[in-house]
This record gives structure tokens, C-alpha cells and sequence, in this order.
């Protein structure tokens, strides 16, 4: 593999790695993680690759990035404009997994400050259990033990604070079963929901100030189940609720807060899905704030949910920084810039005293 991030990058998206099919891409990135020049000791569990140097150093730097995409948008195959490289998995995030590479074969140079971890892991954009770090925080933790861990999810050159927490309920409501030509005779268990559904396409979601940073929170409905065929009245619907809020408040206190809501609009059965903590900014941490300040690098806050409040409830601070812009993840027009991958890369060295 090259060492020109856009083209390692591109050498990357031609391999597919949709949620579930890492194997092939764990396979490429072990090797280049083991032929390193850097000495590196790497382990692997499952599709998660663990890359560590053994400098002796007094604090270690965790860097990690999920090495699997979302399904295909009509954009599978990645293409070159000029500098910048479009298709699936290019800001999200193999142009982070690219510059992860790179870092390896120079983590081992006598200026460098840190002992490094490179964490490249499977299942993040899919359901918690299928998540590689989650597996590598259970079965092997001092793999993934360090003073920071920097995410290097896209994030367009700023340094994306904290994360917001997400949680999933299904609210069911009850109905009758009757014969659509006589539905007077049952009750419609979709029609029940229509006020719920009304009120959360009303709902005002607020804006949390968290250290001086404004968390967008939000509550959208994401699916429905209901009826079992064109000529029976349905004596059962199915609301599926994603709630996500800011880091001010407890896992416990936001979950209490959605199951209230649907509780309160008629649900007959509130179930909670899954439920993820947020992460705090955690902008006073020394290793943070430095990052932040000698490289007068921009803080914003991260809308949405990441590994970083993983982290954070294992003790170890964490923030996201990685190139691509965020909001064109998971889009059709996902891309990255080779401007954005060099500065990501520039500055990380920077930062590890590499250069």
C-alpha cells in the first residue's frame, strides 16, 4: 500500500467492509500493521486489530477508527476528482483508517512523546453488540488502556467534544381486532398512535450548553409496524423511538425521560431498545486542552453518538478528531479531501512529537 493518504485511502474504499464483512479489510490492515517498521506488537480478536509500541513512554495514546461502512448508497465504487476521492466509506472513515496507517511506521522514533495504540475495530455502525471495542473492553481491556483516545471519525479539522447519548424505545398501543368492513367493531391500534405520532412530530427538542458548548439534542420517530393484512383492522402498532440528548444528564434520567413521554401520550407498552451514555467534553483534561490550545485547533460539539462515550465510561479521556466532513457521512456524495487528510495527518504527528 501507498503512502499517499488519498490514494491509501482509495485502496481502502475498494475493499468492502459493510457492517459484517470487515474480514477481508482486517486481513490488509494486519499485514501493513505487522510489516511496520515501528516494531509493533499486534493482536487480533475477531476483525478488531490491535497495533501497541513498547517505548516506555509515562503516558499512551489510544488511536481508533472502525474499519466497517454503512451499506452502499449508488456509491460503492470510489472515484477521483482531482484531489478528492468520492464514495462509500471515504469520510466515514477510511480516510481516518488511511491516516492511522501512515502513523504506524513512525511511532517508534526517539522524539516521539507517547507510547501509541492503533485500535482498528469492527461492528460500529451497527447494533452495541456487534461492536469490536466493546468485545476488545470485555475480553482483552489492557489493549485498549491509555491516557487519551482520539477517535478519528470525520470531523472536518475540528476537534468534535464529547457526544451525545442515544436511546431506542418501541411504544405499543393496543387495539381490536375486527374485519376491515365492520371496523366498529374492533378497535384500530394504529389510529390509537396518531396523537403519539402527532405529538413527537410536534416536539421541540432543546439546545443543552454543556462548557460552552450548545448540544442539539432530538426525537424523531424511525419506524413503524402495524396490521397484518389490507382487510383486518390492526389490533397492534409498533412506534420506534430514537431519542438523542446532551451530556447533562444521566443514562438513567434521559431513558426515565423518553419512557415518560410515550407513557404520558397512551402508549399501552414502553420498551427501551438499547440505551448508550453520552460523554462530557471533558475540555480540562491536559491532554485534551492541549491538543485544543497549541494548535489553536476549533471545539465544536459532537451531535450524535461515538466510541469516545465508550471510552469515557472506561476512565479514559477521549475526543473526536479525523478528516472528512461529518455531515456527508452516510450520504450519497460521501468524500474527503486530500488537503483534509494531509493536515489530519500533519497535525497528529505534531502532536506525538513525530515531527
Amino acid at each position: 500500500m501507498t503512502h499517499d493518504l488519498l490514494e491509501l485511502t482509495e485502496q481502502l474504499c475498494e475493499i468492502p467492509s459493510v457492517s459484517g464483512t470487515e474480514a477481508a479489510l482486517a486481513d490488509v490492515v494486519e499485514a501493513r500493521l505487522r510489516a511496520s517498521g515501528a516494531r509493533l506488537l499486534v493482536e487480533r480478536i475477531g476483525a478488531n486489530v490491535v497495533a501497541r509500541t513498547d517505548l516506555g513512554r509515562d503516558r499512551r495514546l489510544v488511536l481508533a477508527g472502525h474499519l466497517d461502512t454503512v451499506p452502499a448508497n449508488g456509491n460503492q465504487s470510489p472515484r477521483r476528482d482531482g484531489d478528492v476521492l468520492h464514495g462509500l466509506g471515504t469520510a466515514d472513515m477510511k480516510g481516518g483508517l488511511a491516516v492511522l496507517l501512515a502513523l504506524a511506521d513512525d511511532l517508534a522514533g526517539e522524539r516521539v512523546r507517547f507510547d501509541a495504540t492503533l485500535v482498528l475495530y469492527e461492528g460500529e455502525e451497527v447494533a452495541d453488540e456487534h461492536n469490536g471495542l466493546r468485545r476488545l473492553f470485555a475480553e482483552a481491556p489492557h489493549l485498549v488502556q491509555g491516557d487519551l483516545a482520539v477517535l478519528l471519525e470525520p470531523t472536518g479539522g475540528w476537534v468534535e467534544a464529547g457526544c451525545q447519548g442515544t436511546i431506542n424505545v418501541r411504544a405499543t398501543f393496543d387495539g381490536v381486532r375486527a374485519h376491515s368492513a365492520r371496523p366498529w367493531m374492533g378497535t384500530n391500534a394504529i389510529h390509537r398512535a396518531a396523537p403519539f405520532l402527532d405529538r413527537c412530530a410536534r416536539f421541540q427538542a432543546a439546545t443543552v450548553d454543556v462548557d460552552s458548548l450548545a448540544y442539539r439534542e432530538a426525537l424523531q420517530v424511525v419506524r413503524i409496524e402495524g396490521g397484518i393484512a389490507n382487510n383486518v383492522v390492526p389490533d397492534r402498532c409498533a412506534v420506534v423511538v430514537n431519542r438523542r440528548y446532551a451530556p447533562s444528564r444521566s443514562l438513567d434520567a434521559a431513558v426515565a425521560e423518553v419512557v415518560a413521554f410515550c407513557t404520558d401520550a397512551g402508549a399501552d407498552h414502553v420498551d427501551v431498545l438499547n440505551a448508550s451514555t453520552a460523554a462530557s467534553p471533558n475540555l480540562t483534561h491536559p491532554l485534551i486542552a492541549e491538543m485544543v490550545g497549541v494548535y489553536d485547533l476549533p471545539v465544536r460539539p459532537k451531535l450524535g453518538w461515538t466510541d469516545v462515550a465508550r471510552f469515557a465510561a472506561h476512565g479514559i479521556a477521549a475526543c473526536n478528531f479525523g478528516p472528512g466532513d461529518p455531515e456527508l457521512a452516510h450520504t450519497a456524495d460521501e468524500r474527503v479531501e486530500r488537503a483534509n487528510l494531509d493536515a489530519c495527518l500533519a497535525l497528529l504527528q505534531a502532536f506525538l512529537g513525530i515531527r
